[in-house]
């Protein structure tokens, strides 16, 4: 069963639409998550807050970057963090990206890609792991799927101040507050980091050949 294709979903602008419902993303359509590989929970969660919860960018993923198999994204429901602009804009196309932050008192609604290491490898070349944005484990953060707690969930959060959120009269602005074309235009200053409770995860170790 097909539930939708990409482009019900645009990518642009940024961070592109995105469906109201958990899919499995494979071959350009989404479909139920009752269609994701068995053993897809033992995954790693990965919270995708901004461009990664779209279908079109799913499959510039695939396409650019080599992403292979069934993308399991699961929404989830998010409280006490939230996704704001970040301070600089993107070099490929000038549009300005999401960033997480701590917000006490938000709610908002993502998604979780529970993704496999291959796909993983994925993001952390498209997020630019260890420069832009740090992998991190959220500690403690509330996110429910279906009302329950996941935990042990990833997400990529700003490693320099490009990524940090950019505050305006002192304060993050979020992406669910303003268009990405309002966005691009903000004047104001880095935050001085996420604010939120995270444990980074190290990369793996590359052997000498």
């Amino acid at each position: 069963m097909t539930l939708f294709l990409d482009a019900d979903y645009p990518a642009d602008p940024y961070p592109g639409a995105r469906p109201d419902c958990s899919y499995v993303h494979l071959d350009g359509a989404g479909h139920p998550l009752d269609a994701a590989p068995s053993g897809w929970r033992s995954r790693t969660p990965v919270l995708a807050y901004g461009s990664n919860a779209c279908p079109s960018k799913i499959t510039w993923l695939r396409t650019n970057l080599g992403l292979t198999g069934p993308v399991v994204a699961a929404k989830v429901r998010c409280t006490g963090l939230a996704a704001v602009w970040a301070a600089g804009l993107r070099a490929r196309d000038g549009q300005r990206p999401a960033t997480l932050t701590a917000l006490p008192g938000a709610v908002e609604e993502h998604f979780v890609w529970f993704a496999t290491p291959e796909q993983l490898a994925v993001l952390d070349v498209c997020e630019g792991r260890g420069n832009r944005y740090d992998l991190a484990v959220l500690d403690g953060a509330d996110i429910r799927l279906d009302g329950s707690p996941l935990t042990g969930v990833h997400a990529y959060v700003g490693a320099s101040p490009i990524r940090y959120p950019l505050l305006v009269g002192n304060a993050p602005v979020r992406v669910a507050d303003l268009p990405q074309a309002e966005a691009a235009s903000l004047i104001g200053n880095p935050a001085s980091g996420h604010g939120l409770p995270t444990c980074t995860v190290l990369p793996p170790m590359r052997r000498s050949p």
